[in-house]
């Protein structure tokens, strides 16, 4: 497992879209999906540059454009935040069936790990583990196959501690739910939101898809019964070959994902 001061961002300087465009529709996801909840703060324009390895004017670009879409709030001295929210209202779930769910799905696909590694948490993965800025967390990318294809591409973040044990030779062959409850958490809720998305070049190679094809993208953070968060996870699905099944009935709402 190697150490890693900095997490790989996904801009290509090969496509004929420009890179402040590129960075937007990232932070626009990101925004939109509810990972950068309403009146948090975005990076300044020296943290994106040092992110994303570009100049400071692309990096302004791209905070100016999410402000032209009304999606954030530029202010003097105060810095970005976003003023956006989330139109979606939340279903309640049970959560012992979306884990089986979960659990099943794993041990049904096959795993291949791209990559592991400490990295410190910037946002919105601070916010979503309810972590110090720059605190280590555990980044994991892996991606599932299934009847020899690729079906989906996860980043994982897991605390420090939570992952302490998590071995490469276990990320391949275990999901992820098994390991954290081997750390001794006893997961107790989740979070989650799922959105749409279009491939970048990093999915496309991952996926087997085209550069802009349709992704069914998921966003869920797991919390322990105490309510720590212990893993926040980005799920970016061929939406050929997955879908989200929701049983609904007067007396409630159960989540099955597929």
């Amino acid at each position: 497992m190697s150490d890693r001061n900095e997490e790989a961002v996904a801009i290509d300087r090969m496509q004929a879209v420009p890179l402040y465009h590129q960075i937007f529709l990232q932070l626009r996801e990101e925004i939109t999906s509810g990972e950068r909840a309403f009146g948090s703060r975005l990076p300044t324009e020296q943290e994106l540059s040092a992110q994303f390895g570009v100049s400071r004017i692309t990096a302004r670009r791209a905070l100016d454009e999410l402000a032209e879409n009304h999606l954030v709030e530029r202010k003097r001295r105060v810095g970005t935040h976003v003023t956006y929210r989330s139109p979606a209202k939340p279903l309640q779930g049970n959560i012992e069936k979306a884990l089986e769910s979960l659990l099943n799905f794993g041990r049904a696909t096959q795993v291949k790990l791209l990559d592991v590694g400490k990295v410190p948490a910037r946002p919105p993965i601070d916010e979503a583990l309810e972590l110090e800025e720059g605190a280590t967390v555990l980044r994991v990318v892996r991606v599932r196959w299934l009847d020899g294809q690729p079906l989906a591409h996860f980043v994982s973040y897991i605390p420090e501690d939570v992952g302490a044990k998590m071995t490469r030779a276990k990320l391949k062959s275990t999901p992820m739910l098994t390991l954290i409850e081997e750390a001794g958490v006893q997961i107790g809720s989740a979070t989650q939101t799922i959105s749409a998305t279009l491939a970048d070049a990093g999915l496309s190679t991952s996926l087997h898809i085209d550069i802009g094809s349709p992704i069914l993208r998921v966003s869920r953070t797991v919390l322990d019964v105490s309510g720590r968060p212990v893993q926040h996870i980005l799920g970016q699905f061929r939406p050929d070959r997955y879908q989200i099944r929701l049983d609904l009935s007067s007396s409630k709402v159960g989540p099955e994902l597929l």
